[in-house]
């Protein structure tokens, strides 16, 4: 008699715990599936406003690489003209001969 009400309750529970995996499952199918068709609107949507959108993010990418070589650049020129100065004799020589050999190409 005790057997049959633990069964039930325990069948009762996992039941209970199905249903709540099953609405939590559908939440997030619901949640992807709303996500994913916001997507494929936008690609689907207006093809200039996407064009002019990515030109310009394209744009704006190659200034800002260019913006950050530059920087990069001025900071390692400073460095070794720092190095130049400090005349350590194996490391001043080399970076002097660059700088000649830069200086004849012009």
């Amino acid at each position: 008699m005790f057997g049959n009400k633990r069964k039930k309750k325990e069948e009762k529970e996992k039941t209970e715990k199905i249903n709540i995996l099953s609405k939590s499952v559908e939440h997030l199918n619901k949640t992807l599936q709303e996500g994913n068709f916001v997507e494929l609107a936008y690609l689907l949507g207006n093809k200039k406003e996407m064009f002019i959108r990515n030109f310009l993010a394209g744009i704006s990418r190659g200034i800002g690489i260019g913006i950050g070589v530059t920087i990069i650049t001025a900071i390692l020129v400073i460095i070794l003209r720092k190095i130049v100065t400090l005349n350590i004799p194996i490391i001043g020589e080399y970076i002097s001969d660059i700088v000649e050999i830069v200086q004849k190409s012009r």
